[in-house]
């Protein structure tokens, strides 16, 4: 697997403004947005995709038909691209069950998201895209052309766009609230959140690429994949793209 440079933090998931809304059952944005609405659960966090509601001890992750392409959320959403993701993503879940454990509960959710959302345990979320690049392509192949290395990886010289890297490596980023994510390299992980998380996030972001090799043969690029902490082991959370 490869990926990019990254930054990692660990903190509780935030809440929209810094704290829980005092209202229920609408979409907080800057600009109008489509979303579903119950009036049972509270919406706590919007993301450029996903939307995050608490529901007593669980959380329910909705899947909208809102696209983001590098950062920016476009105006035009995609009829049923939640429920198609949303499914993918179980699928995915259930192919690396014996990797690495997850934070899905059920399907259990409100009759208006059955399909595009789950149900799930809250986690300590790790503030970074595990990332695992296995060909020369996008924001790597830039990395490459300036400085010879993705995430303070090196690669030999005369690689070109799309080309086979030797060998799957991580190459995670920051997940930056604003702006773009920054390649990061292993030693900054480490002095952030220690090396034995370190590398944990390697070794499970690597095998998952190299599970996914396995089923769908050269699957691409690279892998984004998010992680979370509960009671001291990893969990992945995101393993859509």
């Amino acid at each position: 697997m490869a990926g990019a440079g990254f930054r990692l933090k660990m903190h509780p998931l935030p809440f929209h403004d810094g704290k829980r809304s005092q209202q229920r059952s609408r979409c907080f944005s800057p600009r109008p947005r489509r979303c579903a609405r119950t009036l049972t659960v509270e919406l706590i966090r919007q993301g450029k995709v996903r939307d995050v509601y608490a529901d007593g001890d669980d959380l329910i992750l909705v899947a909208s038909d809102r696209v983001s392409v590098y950062d920016v959320v476009l105006p035009t959403p995609i009829p049923d691209k939640g429920a198609i993701l949303t499914q993918l993503s179980l699928w995915w879940f259930g192919q690396v069950a014996d990797l690495v454990p997850n934070h899905v509960l059920s399907e259990d959710v409100p009759p208006e998201w059955k399909g595009r959302a789950i149900r799930c345990r809250r986690l300590d979320m790790v503030s970074v895209e595990c990332i695992a690049r296995g060909y020369l392509a996008g924001l790597g192949l830039e990395s490459y052309r300036a400085t010879g290395s993705i995430s303070g990886v090196e690669f030999p010289p005369g690689l070109l766009e799309a080309d086979r890297l030797p060998e799957p490596v991580f190459t995670p980023t920051t997940k930056a609230e604003v702006g773009h994510d920054e390649f990061m390299t292993m030693a900054e992980v480490g002095d952030l959140v220690g090396s034995q998380a370190a590398d944990d996030l390697e070794r499970l972001t690597l095998a998952i690429y190299s599970r996914g090799a396995e089923i769908a043969g050269a699957w691409g690029d690279h892998r984004r994949h998010e992680a979370g902490v509960r009671s001291g082991h990893s969990r992945f959370v995101d393993l859509g793209r």
